[in-house]
């Protein structure tokens, strides 16, 4: 990877450099040291990395640098540090002078690490690097500060944690309220590790004898911790809009319970349940994890039952959006995180439940106390903030609704399996089907992320509409005209594959379990339909890259087009595989513009308008795409850094989403300008609402969809549905679940002989 270093990056690593020289010389003098050991020269590659690191956070204040680079010097430092003292002790050649080199080397890294890292978290981040130094100053103050403290395993615990959470504060893959949570409790260790450093040297200054209390400040800082630890996790909310610190000040009425029952309990039962109660309360914790991030993707719980099995396709398309060395962090932060939970909360409940049953007066009237505010708050309904009760349960609840969610999943699958086997229209004969159609090419294209939110109440609404009126002028001059109404999509933020298959198949698909009972069934779909009817059947589908064989057993697609079979030759988009423009143009190619054909019948499914928004391709003539290679060396619109710093910008966010959803309305009508004959008759919709930060809090699921064509047969046959002319629904347009849609369309356009 190459790098262009600023002016402030090569002083910077040329001063680091210099100084560390220096002062190597003068510690090798002072304990009269010739040669270096095999040791000393892994530490020394430590400083070599750290330097380029200090370089390029030097830099950082003058413009972007490579973070992944930056992340990668860190990473092999980090894991060098484990390196040099193993080669000591196998070689034998431990010393004062490595000892030193060490841990100046990772106090360095320490402060050089939280100079970048306060850029974006706050300058109370520095307090992490200064630490150290702060200490090291303090000691020509306070002699006694620099005897020698004894080796203790918990000090080099402690600073690996602060050099691996502020590598992955630097990598910037976590949403900033839960990065700067992990900063927090690293500074919390740390302050308990130097506290204890210096009680102890304190405790030991020349002609002092030890306090006999001395170890009860220790003790007393980690039940605090612990205190907490548990506290935090059982009152955290699960759901964004409910977020926020003043959340956290609750009372928890299952940490009381626990109590109570620990001081019932003999010393070993005490203990088992310590361990239960943390295991399960790690349970909590990673669902509540689980399900923030499902209602922020999806505005939904999580589903186990359907959820889990679609993990390999959540780690794929977070690859896709963030990149694989982000997401690889992502995804090692995840283990991290749950390896921890499982580990501390059961330490953390092992010495709550072993203080309380010390402390057995005390702790009976806390929890009495805690109890009767807890009732009192439970029966006013007490709130700091909105739908967040003083008088919690959130953690008992969270268990009780995931098991209540799995029950709802397994009852569901019978009802769901009647539902797909009642169809009216599994054997309706081909010629009582679509006949108002006859002879027409039908193209069903939903709208990546095109939802509601997109022509109404936003701050982008104005350009968007601008776009549906420029593209009603634009259809009316080549003849073409449009109805509109909304839909009700089954899935929010992502899953188009959800909506799709409930439009196709009149069921309500709105979840993966759904999904994944529905596909090797028989039912009947639009493309069934179609191509029972005459039509060749295709599916044009850019964002996928591997065989898809319930395209043909349950669609019944003809043919599919992915995108390793369009001969797309230019660059992606963030998720995007290509422009909306080329697969427009490539399924003019081959199949719209042939001759001698029966009519089709094509789903498109665009991508451009798929999060993050963040790369927009620029439109293009229609006689210049050939195939694509033209977009490499075109300018777009790109947002650049890494991907979570840049969706942490709502407004960043927003006005590139609206910006794409200009592009894919231009890029249709325009093809359709461009392309449209008389006998073509599109189906335009959005898939589902974007997720935040472009929607907001309870947004819905509406999308917009609309019916367009030159037959004004073909528009006459909808009258009835009170759509209103024009790309825009108004406001007071029907809205239909997208599972109604297959019926009506069957029925208006000659079906309704089969349905009875």
């Amino acid at each position: 990877m190459a790098v262009n270093l600023g002016l402030a990056g090569w002083a910077t690593g040329f001063a680091c450099a210099g100084a560390m020289s220096l002062v190597l010389a003068r510690w090798r003098a002072r304990w009269g040291r010739d040669r270096l050991g095999p040791a000393d020269w892994v530490t020394l590659t430590r400083a070599a990395l750290t330097v380029a690191v200090a370089a390029l956070v030097a830099d950082s204040f003058a413009g972007p640098v490579p973070v992944a680079l930056l992340v990668s010097l860190t990473s092999v430092a980090l894991v060098l540090d484990a390196v040099d003292g193993q080669v000591a002790r196998r070689t034998q050649t431990t010393s004062t002078l490595g000892a030193r080199m060490d841990g100046e080397v990772d106090a360095f890294l320490i402060l050089v690490l939280s100079v970048y890292v306060a850029q974006s978290a706050g300058a109370w981040v520095l307090a992490i690097g200064a630490a150290r130094y702060v200490f090291f100053v303090a000691g020509y103050l306070l002699p006694w500060l620099h005897a020698q403290l004894p080796a203790r395993h918990w000090r080099k615990v402690v600073c690996a944690a602060q050099g691996i959470v502020l590598t992955f504060a630097a990598a910037d893959v976590l949403p900033l309220a839960l990065t700067q949570a992990a900063l927090g409790f690293a500074l919390v260790l740390l302050a308990e590790s130097f506290g204890r450093d210096v009680w102890w040297l304190w405790s030991h200054r020349p002609g002092e004898a030890a306090p006999a209390h001395g170890r009860t400040v220790v003790a007393v800082l980690l039940t605090a911790l612990s205190i907490a630890i548990v506290w935090a996790a059982l009152v955290a909310p699960d759901q964004p809009g409910q977020f926020g610190s003043i959340a956290f000040l609750r009372v928890p009425i299952e940490g009381l319970v626990l109590i109570a029952l620990a001081l019932a309990l003999p010393v070993t039962g005490r203990r088992i349940l310590a361990v239960l109660a943390g295991l399960a309360l790690a349970l909590v914790v990673v669902l509540k994890v689980v399900n923030y991030l499902v209602f922020s993707l999806f505005d939904r719980s999580f589903q186990p039952l359907g959820d889990i099995g679609q993990l390999g396709n959540a780690l794929e398309t977070l690859r896709l959006t963030e990149g694989v060395s982000q997401a690889r962090l992502i995804e090692i932060g995840a283990v991290v995180g749950v390896v921890a939970a499982v580990f501390l909360l059961p330490l953390a409940m092992l010495r709550l439940t072993r203080v309380a049953a010390d402390n057995r007066s005390f702790a009976l009237r806390a929890v009495a106390g805690l109890s009767a505010v807890w009732a009192v708050c439970a029966v006013l309904g007490a709130q700091l903030v909105s739908q967040t009760p003083i008088a919690s349960a959130i953690s008992a609840s969270v268990l009780v609704d995931g098991v209540r969610t799995v029950q709802a999943e397994v009852d569901d699958v019978g009802v769901f399996g009647a539902q797909i086997k009642h169809d009216p229209y599994r054997g309706a004969p081909a010629d009582s089907l679509l006949r108002a159609l006859r002879g027409k090419d039908v193209l069903l294209v939903f709208e990546e992320s095109l939802g509601r939110v997109a022509i109404e109440e936003s701050s982008f609404a104005a350009e968007v509409n601008a776009a549906l009126a420029a593209g009603d002028r634009r259809l009316a001059s080549a003849g073409f005209h449009s109805r509109s109404g909304f839909l009700i999509s089954p899935t929010f933020g992502g899953g188009s594959w959800l909506a799709h298959s409930t439009l196709h198949s009149g069921l309500w698909v709105n979840n993966l379990r759904r999904y994944a009972q529905l596909l090797p069934e028989r039912r009947f779909t639009l493309a069934s339909a179609f191509n029972r009817a005459g039509w060749r059947t295709v599916d044009d589908v850019p964002s996928n890259d591997r065989p898809w064989p319930e395209g043909k057993a349950f669609y019944h697609w003809d043919r599919i087009y992915d995108r390793n079979q369009v001969g797309y030759r230019g660059p992606t988009f963030s998720y995007s595989s290509m422009p909306d423009q080329y697969v427009y143009s490539a399924l003019q190619r081959l199949e719209l513009g042939k001759t001698n054909r029966p009519p089709l019948f094509a789903e498109v499914d665009t991508v451009t308008g798929h999060q993050p928004w963040n790369r927009i391709p620029e439109e293009i003539g229609w006689d210049k795409v050939g195939n694509g290679a033209i977009f490499d060396h075109l300018p777009n619109h790109y947002e650049g850094g890494s991907f979570l710093s840049y969706w942490g910008d709502a407004r960043r966010v927003q006005a590139n989403y609206g910006r794409s959803m200009v592009y894919t309305i231009n890029t249709l009508t325009k093809f359709i300008q461009h392309h449209g004959k008389k006998n073509l008759v599109v189906i335009a919709l959005g898939d589902h609402q974007p997720r935040n930060p472009v929607t907001g809090e309870q947004a819905g699921h509406q999308v917009p969809i609309s019916i367009i064509a030159q037959d004004p047969n073909v528009l006459k046959r909808i009258e009835g549905w009170g759509w209103n002319p024009g790309l825009k629904p108004r406001r007071d347009a029907p809205v239909w679940p997208m599972s109604s849609f297959r019926n009506r369309f069957l029925d208006a356009f000659d079906s309704k002989a089969a349905a009875r």
